[in-house]
């Protein structure tokens, strides 16, 4: 089974996690777990990120992109 981004990265922002009061649900939550890198305002390093554009050179570095990249995850 494919992990998604909420299930490696353990943020609390899918429906229901304890994040959830204090940042919302995120915006990758449920249709976009396997492509977060794609999607504005997800939570990473403790923050809202921006648009894809924005973000997208800290997505290169994080583990889940690595391996979803190399079709590991």
């Amino acid at each position: 089974m494919a992990l998604n981004c909420w299930d490696m990265k353990k943020c609390g922002r899918e429906k229901g996690g304890p994040k959830v009061a204090e940042f919302g649900v995120c915006a990758a939550y449920p249709d976009h777990g396997r492509d977060c890198w794609a999607v504005a305002g997800t939570l990473c390093g403790g923050k809202v990120q921006g648009s894809s554009a924005e973000k997208i050179g800290n997505c290169r570095l994080c583990e889940f992109y690595k391996g979803v990249m190399m079709d590991d995850l």
